[in-house]
């Protein structure tokens, strides 16, 4: 059982949450709070693995109480503003949840908490996955994406197509100046002005071109291409 606490400043979606977590088979609620310094006191004194916590509140908005934390448990935020999203990552949010919530959307997102959450033997600990993720808007959705499913991104105009590796391609509506920057410090790098692509995901090199699966080829352009390069040297071996 995944032990859960709700915090919300609106009753309504409160007992929303709640009727939710009642209801779905390996969640147990432990806690309802309508505000963020309730639910600290709480915390203190009781273990738990996830919680289910509104951005938008007086005193302290969900996302400065889940970083004031130490240790925090599993996060899935609710809100009913979407510009919220991209700060989820900052402090490693299992999902985010638009308003009004339903009960598919809900227990997807739990879904993905019970993957995260592996408790230790003998406790409710759970271990954190490394794996850095990024959040974007696809049509009406909000949704998570690993940087290691990703294979390469490409830009068209104003939207980005993100091509994954087992899955169809994401749209969102993002430059690529703003991909390369939240990118900057990752496996990521910008070989053209159309194309960022995991360094990690590439295999062969042929003719100024990276070649992928289903014969896909991604020009290395001049401008790109003294960087790239010194990517190639530092990790050639002759």
């Amino acid at each position: 059982m995944i032990r859960c606490i709700a915090i919300d400043d609106e009753p309504l979606a409160l007992k929303q949450i709640a009727s939710y977590i009642e209801k779905t088979p390996f969640l147990e609620g432990t806690g309802q709070f309508e505000s963020a310094l309730q639910a600290i006191t709480f915390l203190q004194e009781n273990e738990v693995d996830l919680m289910f916590v509104d951005i938008n509140m007086p005193d302290l908005s969900g996302m400065d109480f889940v970083k004031s934390l130490n240790n925090p448990p599993r996060v899935i935020f609710t809100t009913a503003y979407s510009e919220y999203a991209l700060e989820g990552f900052k402090v490693d949010a299992v999902d985010y949840l638009l308003k009004p919530i339903g009960y598919s959307d809900f227990l997807k997102a739990v879904e993905k908490a019970k993957t995260r959450i592996q408790p230790k033997e003998g406790s409710t600990t759970e271990v954190h996955s490394d794996d850095k993720f990024l959040f974007i808007k696809s049509e009406y959705k909000i949704l998570r994406i690993n940087l290691s499913d990703i294979k390469y991104i490409e830009g068209m105009r104003e939207y980005l197509r993100i091509h994954l590796q087992s899955e169809k391609p994401i749209m969102t509506l993002m430059s690529m100046k703003k991909m390369e920057e939240f990118l900057a410090k990752t496996t990521f790098m910008r070989v053209h002005r159309s194309f960022i692509v995991n360094l990690d995901k590439i295999t062969t090199i042929e003719r100024n071109r990276i070649v992928f699966d289903n014969n896909v080829y991604i020009p290395i352009s001049e401008q790109y291409k003294p960087k790239f390069q010194k990517y190639l040297d530092d990790n050639f071996l002759v």
